[in-house]
């Protein structure tokens, strides 16, 4: 029997639609995000299209603010204090990937925690090891809501994150220990991967390596959320999942694209609301 797919698109349509509420609910106070790019980049024009049309929905203001390619880091920098700024801002975050010689670090930590909604300050990340922050990294964040989605206890549950990244291994490894999920993070180092992920309940992958897990290593049943975009010798986006096998053994499964994607955009727009001050 298949996985039962977890439709990030439908999911994040939900998402949009509680949000839209809340902004609603919120009255006529200004709700703006600032998107900073530097340069184009074709597949960043393509996110920043789709954050622009959700927000839009959401009824949050999305200015986008493109930076010539020689921009340099003192200068993206004082942009970026430029914005903190400004009483009008209420989140930002910048583009990635950013050009040589700016250190995406030292970007990260010049904007306000209180309007980091990439949740990727070390502030926002370091409440993580308290409780769920009020901005968390999107990405985890939406990992963890689609965990949840599922409806499956998460107390006790074995889950295996493949990949400790900052961006999305190590956060959701701690969002899931909120929730007493028992949890083992594994990496370039770990030896013998399959006998980690063979015994998971959960198996969240974010490596950035296609088809790095097949469903010969999955114990069955297990939910799988893969976190990986990358582009197959045919041009189109896979995960680092092998969907065919995978949705074999798998019992919840994301498909890539239309998995994680969407609803971490939703939760971008839900920082912006929450770093605005809305209640959601």
């Amino acid at each position: 029997m298949p996985a039962q797919l977890l439709d990030g698109r439908q999911i994040a349509k939900r998402m949009r639609e509680r949000l839209r509420k809340a902004r609603d609910a919120f009255g006529d106070r200004a709700v703006r995000l600032v998107s900073l790019e530097i340069g184009q980049n074709p597949a960043a024009a393509v996110y920043v299209r789709n954050q622009k049309r959700a927000a839009a929905e959401v009824g949050i203001e999305m200015e986008v603010v493109n930076l010539p390619v020689a921009t340099s880091e003192a200068e993206l920098l004082s942009t970026i204090a430029e914005l903190n700024n400004r009483a009008d801002v209420s989140g930002m975050l910048v583009q990635r990937p950013m050009p040589p010689g700016i250190d995406p670090r030292t970007v990260q930590m010049a904007i306000d925690p209180q309007k980091d909604v990439e949740g990727m300050h070390p502030t926002n990340m370091g409440t993580i090891l308290y409780k769920e922050p009020l901005l968390p990294p999107c990405t985890a964040a939406a990992a963890q809501q689609l965990i949840v989605e599922t409806g499956m206890d998460l107390r006790g549950a074995e889950t295996v994150v493949v990949g400790h990244s900052e961006i999305v291994g190590k956060p959701i490894a701690v969002l899931l220990l909120h929730h007493l999920s028992t949890v083992t993070v594994c990496h370039i180092g770990t030896k013998n991967l399959i006998e980690h992920t063979r015994r998971a309940d959960i198996v969240v992958v974010a490596v950035g390596k296609a088809g790095l897990v097949h469903g010969d290593m999955l114990k069955p049943g297990a939910c799988v959320i893969d976190v990986g975009i990358n582009q197959g010798p045919d041009g189109k986006i896979v995960g680092d999942v092998d969907f065919k096998s995978a949705n074999a053994v798998a019992g919840f499964l994301t498909p890539v694209p239309g998995g994680v994607g969407p609803v971490t955009v939703a939760m971008l727009l839900r920082n912006t609301l929450r770093a605005a001050g809305a209640a959601i």
